[in-house]
């Protein structure tokens, strides 16, 4: 990557280049929901969402739009259980809990350690509770907060993309042996995990978009992973729409996406889910876009290869 590359793919280059951020509440998530999701048990069990509003991520990654929803301030002690009590009483039938803060969990500038033990008390009785962890945060924090829980715990790591040049340009500050040696932590403390992996990343082809989305789901599977989620990127961040005028980023297709799910089920060697949110940025069809739709939410409640959707497009 040249002098110029950097430069423009810097923290302060992304950051400059941003639309405004959504104003949150400190003691409100800035969002929930309840979904059906094959747990690692093989059942489809309620699995709410619980949308964390605190301090932005202190990575700046080129393709995140997650901080447009984050605070510029650590919240206070007690903001955070304050936002899942809330939520959870929106939600009463749910078996599984994800905590999703728009960055890592165990950032202490998101999540307090002081918080850990009144969220703990408050997952007891759920079977499994989900976060999402930076892999260079992933360390004897887990560890502690693991300890305080009843239910079984599963760390969300973002791989994105086993590409090494790319990775580098994503920002994220991290390599593949930083991913490697995090699951492997992991899995050293029983602690189950799973991969995000980005469905062509900026500075890739459709045809190279699919083939290093199989590639992440290879190393995430032999590494340990138990399952894998397949994001397709899209723009809306600032630094992704200038990139996709300058001809460096295009959206994937929702084909591509069915390509790489497809794959990943076919392994045979853990769970792998499709982001369904807003797939219609990503379609080429209305005809059948509904349909190719519903075969991915079943392929994800089901585990199960199912017959291809047959359209004129």
């Amino acid at each position: 990557m040249s002098n110029k590359e950097e430069l423009l793919l810097s923290r302060g280059w992304i950051e400059a280049n941003r639309p405004e951020r959504n104003l949150i509440q400190m003691n409100r998530p800035y969002g929930w929901l309840v979904e059906k999701e094959r747990a690692a048990s093989g059942k489809n069990v309620d699995t709410g969402i619980i949308f964390i509003s605190n301090k932005e991520c202190s990575f700046r990654c080129l393709m995140c739009d997650l901080w447009k929803n984050t605070t510029e301030e650590s919240v206070p002690v007690g903001a955070v259980p304050e936002q899942i009590k809330w939520a959870l009483g929106k939600m009463p039938h749910i078996k599984q809990l994800k905590l999703y803060n728009s960055g890592s969990f165990f950032d202490t500038k998101a999540i307090p350690v002081e918080d850990y033990g009144a969220i703990a008390a408050m997952a007891a009785g759920f079977e499994t509770v989900v976060v999402e962890a930076h892999p260079k945060l992933i360390n004897a924090s887990c560890l502690s907060f693991r300890d305080m829980l009843d239910p079984e715990l599963e760390v969300a790591v973002g791989l994105e993309t086993v590409h090494t040049e790319v990775l580098k340009k994503l920002n994220k500050q991290m390599t593949v042996d930083d991913f490697v040696r995090s699951i492997k932590f992991l899995n050293q403390h029983n602690i189950r995990s799973r991969a995000f992996i980005l469905l062509r990343p900026p500075f890739m082809t459709e045809e190279e978009g699919v083939y290093w989305a199989k590639k992440s789901l290879d190393l995430a599977f032999d590494v340990g992973v138990e399952c894998c989620t397949l994001i397709p990127v899209r723009p809306g961040n600032g630094a992704m729409d200038i990139l996709m005028k300058q001809g460096q980023f295009e959206k994937p297709s929702l084909k591509s996406l069915e390509e790489v799910v497809d794959y990943g089920i076919s392994l045979n060697a853990g769970r792998v889910f499709a982001d369904t949110w807003d797939l219609e940025l990503f379609s080429q069809c209305s005809q059948c876009f509904d349909q190719r739709v519903d075969r991915l939410i079943r392929i994800n409640q089901n585990q199960s290869l199912l017959p291809k959707v047959s359209c004129s497009c």
